[in-house]
């Protein structure tokens, strides 16, 4: 893709995660796990460009998106990535794709 993903419209990222994510389905047929998780990601990243980053509040609460009991507390935003802490893991701050955060409020 010659064009950078903050310059395309709704459409075109679209189309483009539809693209990655058939890439991925061929990769994981195949059996190249790798090649399938590469896919998987880059479509995780181009989703993130769907979001309008002003809706991740830093300091508030997000489950992550595809599963039913992790939570992540952002404590700041750079890009398309907030950085933070998963809730009850002792690991040290990490980033995550701001796709993969879904509000746990009601309403947002």
């Amino acid at each position: 893709m010659s064009e950078l993903y903050g310059q395309m419209d709704e459409h075109e990222l679209r189309q483009e995660i539809a693209n990655l994510r058939e890439k991925a389905r061929k990769a994981e047929q195949l059996g190249i796990l790798n090649e399938f998780a590469v896919y998987e990601r880059k479509a995780l990243m181009v989703a993130s460009y769907l979001i309008d980053p002003a809706t991740i509040t830093p300091g508030e609460m997000y489950r992550i998106d595809g599963t039913t009991d992790e939570y992540f507390k952002v404590d700041r935003l750079k890009g398309r990535f907030a950085w933070g802490y998963r809730l009850g893991s002792t690991q040290y701050e990490e980033a995550l794709p701001i796709s993969l955060l879904a509000p746990i409020k009601v309403g947002k």
